[in-house]
């Protein structure tokens, strides 16, 4: 051990017992069950829907409160108490409206204390007092801890304990403390948060759970193929930018762009105002409840074609001077004859319809109008000095990477590309071929260095962030192409399939998923492959645990898009120190019916994985950090204090 280094730690170590102490908590903590995990995917905006199995632990909260109350109360009783604890400032005002007499209000209050501390001490009871310490409402710390750690089997403290009651009711502090209990029990149930990718576009709330996320206890997030999309923007690339205005104009969800990151529009208004009228093939898809005069209607639909036909036009550069991004297919704007107003793709010529290709130089259909250039510019200058895009987008970068390695398992939104064989794809980047787990590691490099350089727009590493996005070797898009042209001008919709990597048929082989996780230097006989990004069609009989329970897939469709395809509205995912379970998960209706209704979301738990031993501490990636604590304080321990 580098003596430089023990001398260093021997400044917060500064005696013997200091030593002692600290490798004693370790060792003792490393000897608790595990935390609960709790893995969520594909979010899409929907925040409302998101923030309930945020606040509900994917049925974790539900399952203490029964697990406690079941014999003396009953279902509503039970259903009354949780919704309290999910959304208790609203709860608490629905019982005062109920409760008129104060006396009432007043005995409610004290039972309802006395069952928060019962619920907050069950939660808590794998961890530690300091761990739980932390938990706690910051203002009644000393008080909680002096209701909940009652000790005194005589009843010498009795009025001291009463008065504490009395007190926190008279002072009118008692809402505060109720609110602080219910959020300090949503913490407990879940130690740690998985966002296996995808918490941008077609829902209208992503910064909300951006911001959920960024005061979240402990969070990690495996980027999705649109969270790419959006990090890609605010780096410098043009072509991503008019992706992400692309697809919120798509979904009516320009509101995101403008409203909340500040970035004006009105440039590409107005070109777009200049050049395209109403397009039944670019109108948006309207929210639920969200009514649009006819005047804004086209007004989008004139952004959606303008703003479609920049993106067309900014990806032939790019596939020209990139060859090895084998795309040259899709340089569609030059596949087109203007005249006849059809185009030849794979051999087979098509009639295109509902075109929009007024700025499109047919002798060079990259070249962008000096108008076109102009508004990209001052897009992207608005984009890069948006504060609250800023602080997202840099969250996204520190908690965030294209896998992760926790507790065994592998964690990937997309896929590992593979051939038909089951071999990793090759792809050759400036003359180096990668596959697996390196071609990965090489995508993740070239995005925190495009994150880094937002300066460079045309560089290899900004190039590739969208290559991320699209291309057929990308691990988190994972399609052979991307066939937005095609949806928007052509009818036979044999063009609209987007092929998938032979991955999503492959990864249902537990030998594939085996060779995967030794690809990453897993165990094989106790890891998992935990996926995202595809919608498991549940409504078609398909099961979202596969491989003999080797490959688990999370996306159920908490987008609203892939709720009639799926037959539900998403999986979560709960790992504990007894194992996994798949929690599945009905349509969210609205905070109002679980407070009103009692309902919930859930629908079915299937048991995945149980451990046959309870898994400690000391077997998870933080033992390992803990146990490596441990040795440096040993080593401490022998260089500086024995003798």
């Amino acid at each position: 051990m580098d003596a430089q280094f023990l001398d260093l730690l021997a400044h917060k170590y500064d005696t013997e017992e200091k030593v002692i102490t600290e490798i004693i908590n370790l060792e003792a903590i490393s000897n608790l069950p595990k935390g609960t995990e709790h893995f969520v995917s594909d979010l899409h905006g929907e925040f409302h829907a998101f923030q309930h199995v945020l606040r509900n632990g994917s049925g974790n909260v539900k399952e203490k409160i029964k697990d406690l109350f079941r014999d003396v109360w009953t279902e509503d009783e039970i259903n009354d108490f949780a919704a309290l604890v999910y959304y208790p400032e609203e709860k608490i005002q629905l019982v005062k409206t109920e409760l008129c007499n104060k006396q009432a209000l007043n005995r409610w209050y004290r039972q309802t204390i006395e069952h928060m501390l019962k619920l907050v001490s069950y939660a808590s009871s794998k961890y530690t007092r300091s761990k739980l310490r932390k938990a706690l409402p910051e203002q009644f710390v000393y008080i909680v801890e002096e209701l909940l750690y009652k000790t005194d089997s005589t009843t010498n403290k009795d009025p001291y304990y009463e008065e504490i009651y009395r007190q926190i009711i008279s002072l009118g502090q008692v809402d505060k403390l109720i609110i602080g209990l219910a959020y300090t029990t949503q913490r407990l149930v879940v130690d740690h948060l998985h966002v296996v990718g995808d918490i941008y576009d077609r829902g209208p709330d992503p910064d909300k759970i951006m911001d959920t996320l960024i005061s979240y206890h402990s969070v990690d997030i495996q980027w999705g193929n649109h969270d790419v999309l959006w990090i890609g923007a605010y780096a410098g690339s043009l072509v991503c930018l008019a992706n992400i205005i692309r697809i919120c104009a798509r979904y009516d969800n320009l509101d995101i762009i403008e409203d909340v990151y500040g970035i004006n529009l009105r440039p590409l208004l107005n070109l777009a105002e200049q050049y395209y009228d109403d397009n039944p093939a670019f109108r948006p898809k309207l929210q639920a409840g969200h009514n649009l005069s006819e005047q804004e209607i086209l007004q989008i639909t004139k952004i959606h074609q303008a703003i479609a036909m920049i993106q067309f036009k900014l990806e032939i550069p790019i596939i020209k001077r990139r060859p090895y991004f084998n795309m040259s297919e899709r340089v569609l704007l030059e596949k087109i004859d203007y005249d006849k107003n059809e185009i030849k793709i794979g051999g087979k010529t098509y009639p295109l319809e509902n075109t929009c290709f007024r700025t499109v130089n047919p002798q060079q259909p990259e070249q962008l109008l000096e108008e076109e250039q102009q508004v990209m510019e001052k897009l992207l200058f608005s984009v890069q000095h948006s504060e609250k895009l800023a602080r997202h987008m840099n969250f996204l970068m520190k908690k965030g990477s294209f896998y992760l390695k926790y507790n065994g398992n592998l964690l990937i939104h997309g896929c590992i590309p593979l051939d038909e064989e089951g071999n990793m794809e090759e792809m050759q980047i400036e003359g180096k071929t990668y596959s697996g787990r390196r071609l990965i590691d090489v995508f993740e490099y070239y995005l925190r260095y495009a994150f880094a350089h937002p300066e460079e727009t045309d560089d290899l590493a900004t190039d590739m962030v969208w290559y991320i996005w699209t291309g057929e070797r990308s691990s988190l898009f994972g399609k052979r192409e991307m066939t937005t042209f095609e949806r928007y001008f052509i009818q036979d919709k044999e063009t609209h399939k987007e092929r998938k990597n032979p991955y999503y048929h492959l990864r249902e082989n537990e030998e594939i998923c085996r060779k995967i996780l030794l690809e990453f230097d897993l165990n094989p006989d106790h890891g998992h492959i935990i996926n995202g990004h595809t919608p498991v069609k549940e409504i078609r009989g398909e099961n979202p645990i596969k491989a003999n329970g080797k490959m688990i897939v999370i996306d159920g469709g908490f987008s609203k898009a892939y709720q009639s395809t799926t037959g539900i509205a998403g999986y979560t995912l709960l790992y504990n120190s007894f194992g996994m379970q798949l929690v599945a998960h009905n349509k969210f209706k609205s905070k109002e019916d679980v407070l009103c209704n009692g309902t919930d979301v859930l629908s079915v738990k299937r048991l995945v994985d149980k451990e046959l031993e309870r898994k400690l501490v000391r077997e998870t990636n933080i033992g390992e950090e803990l146990q490596q604590k441990i040795s440096n304080l040993k080593d401490l321990l022998e260089y500086r204090y024995m003798k």
